[in-house]
């Protein structure tokens, strides 16, 4: 199983921040690491798009949801099948942002490992023939920020920025109507409370521990997903504004 996940995902991942260090002019290693995660984020923007869809998905039938909660409010059994039947009929799972996160867990343990080697002992034996060899990596960048060590400053950058794309999502927007709800709901809405603030927290935990250049992959990463975030936002908005002009006249 290591032996896999070496050849199809690690050692790809570790090519491209070879080739990029090498390519790139100036040799920055802060740089072929924001490069390498720009570029892993947008091969998983497809992925990361279908999560952000499902959590829209959900914020819009919350009236929905709500009105189905008021008028079962005294059969909780018939409140939660008619939301189960509600989730069916318009083709959306509570739980569905879940599979996209699985599907990238993969990516980030590779995209971790490959980090750690740059930062610690390189294993330029994974090489393609194509790659050049450096021989060596100069862990500072930017001239001055030495990233094979941990740093506060970037820790606390890192926690941040994952605050702001955690705030960002579409399912901590304030929900329409907000009231009583059922059990399951309740616990949804504290779930992701809990989240826009112990994502943040972890990450700064986790950062101050972990070499410097983690950090930057990390604060790279974020504000990759602010970027992509405020893209879909925007174009949604555009398109409620849209069908909300075309509908008078249909």
């Amino acid at each position: 199983m290591k032996g896999l996940f070496t050849t199809i995902l690690f050692q790809p991942i570790w090519n491209l921040l070879v080739w990029l260090y090498t390519t790139i002019p100036g040799r920055d290693f802060g740089v072929a690491v924001i490069a390498l995660t720009v570029i892993i984020r947008l091969i998983l923007w497809p992925i990361q798009q279908a999560t952000l869809k499902s959590q829209k998905a959900l914020q819009t039938i919350q009236p929905k949801i709500k009105a189905l909660q008021e008028k079962f409010k005294d059969d909780k059994a018939a409140q939660n099948k008619a939301v189960m039947d509600l989730y069916a009929s318009e083709k959306v799972s509570p739980f569905s942002s879940c599979l996209p996160v699985l599907i990238q867990f993969p990516f980030l343990i590779a995209l971790y490992q490959v980090l750690r080697s740059g930062l610690a002992k390189a294993d330029f034996g994974l090489l393609y023939p194509f790659v050049h060899n450096p021989g060596t990596i100069n862990r500072i960048a930017f001239g001055f920020l030495d990233l094979s060590k941990n740093s506060i400053v970037l820790a606390v950058l890192a926690g941040l920025a994952q605050f702001w794309q955690t705030k960002m999502l579409p399912m901590n927007a304030p929900p329409a109507g907000a009231g009583e709800g059922s059990k399951d709901e309740k616990q949804l809405a504290q779930m992701n409370k809990m989240m826009t603030y112990m994502t943040p927290a972890i990450t700064v935990v986790f950062a101050i521990q972990f070499p410097g250049g983690l950090a930057v992959y990390w604060i790279a990463s974020a504000l990759m997903g602010v970027l992509q975030q405020w893209l879909f936002l925007r174009d949604h908005k555009k398109k409620t504004e849209k069908a909300a002009l075309i509908s008078p006249g249909v």
